[in-house]
């Protein structure tokens, strides 16, 4: 009958409609008050979810769901699917390498910094470990101590691409804890060596004079985790070289792309509350 299936249609849409809502949750407010959002699941969760189910015991299956869960920027919800492997596998390292990037995108650094040194105490070559722990003590303004963290993960990158972030990062560390002339020697050295097209091989590109700032930014550059990267490494350029007025201009910029996930925002906030007072 045809109000039948009228109603059975309205059904379906408002059960979509509240899936939706409900995958959007609320995952961080920042200190400005703006409050951020996962996105909704476009299939990768649904099967990761499926495939997990049905091999439980299988602690890569469930990495795959938080990872799939972090793509639609599910943090929280990824938290919790790292929370449960690690009650069935606590000697796991990267269950707390993945639950620490997980609590650093949320921006619970001292969780993050918890899970971090646990994993280090499981597995002292893990590579995401390191690297991710080089981010927040960067944000925290241990630059000599994120210095020592990317110096770690450097040599232990996997392809070229975290290659390329590594040694971004610990060319940033080392400028920022006054040992400038050691990170352009590193430079100089060309540990990036390995091809890649990210985002921090246009920013080494600035940090090695071969582009000036304001070609750092292309006009296919548009997704707002890229403009959040390529502004904050151009706004810590300026810091380095003392126009603090540009730095928060681009810093700004940062903030304003709405990429709130992106590590270039989350230093950039972090740069900005500590300009605040100055």
């Amino acid at each position: 009958m045809p109000g039948s299936r009228l109603a059975c249609v309205w059904a379906l849409v408002t059960t979509l409609v509240a899936s939706v809502a409900l995958a959007q949750t609320p995952q961080y407010r920042s200190p400005a008050g703006v409050e951020y959002r996962a996105q909704p699941d476009t299939g990768a969760i649904a099967r990761a979810q499926a495939a997990s189910a049905a091999d439980s015991a299988n602690v890569d299956l469930l990495i795959r769901l938080g990872i799939a869960q972090s793509g639609a920027r599910q943090f929280r919800e990824a938290i919790e699917t790292f929370s449960r492997g690690i009650a069935r596998h606590p000697r796991n390292a990267m269950l707390y390498r993945w639950r620490g990037h997980r609590y650093l995108s949320v921006r619970e650094l001292g969780r993050a910094e918890a899970d971090f040194t646990r994993g280090l105490a499981l597995d002292s070559s893990n590579y995401g470990i390191w690297y991710h722990l080089g981010v927040l003590r960067f944000v925290r303004g241990d630059f000599g101590g994120a210095a020592t963290a990317f110096a770690r993960a450097q040599p232990l990158a996997p392809d070229g691409g975290e290659l390329a972030g590594a040694t971004d990062w610990l060319w940033m560390s080392l400028a920022r804890a006054g040992r400038r002339a050691e990170a352009d020697a590193m430079l100089r050295r060309r540990p990036d060596s390995l091809e890649t097209t990210n985002a921090y091989r246009q920013r080494l590109r600035l940090y090695r004079g071969e582009i000036g700032p304001d070609s750092v930014l292309a006009a296919s550059d548009t997704g707002d985790v890229a403009i959040a990267t390529l502004s904050y490494g151009v706004g810590n350029w300026h810091l380095v070289h003392g126009d603090t007025a540009q730095a928060r201009r681009w810093f700004e910029r940062a903030v304003a792309s709405g990429g709130w996930p992106a590590f270039g925002f989350i230093a950039a906030e972090a740069e900005l509350r500590r300009l605040s007072r100055r």
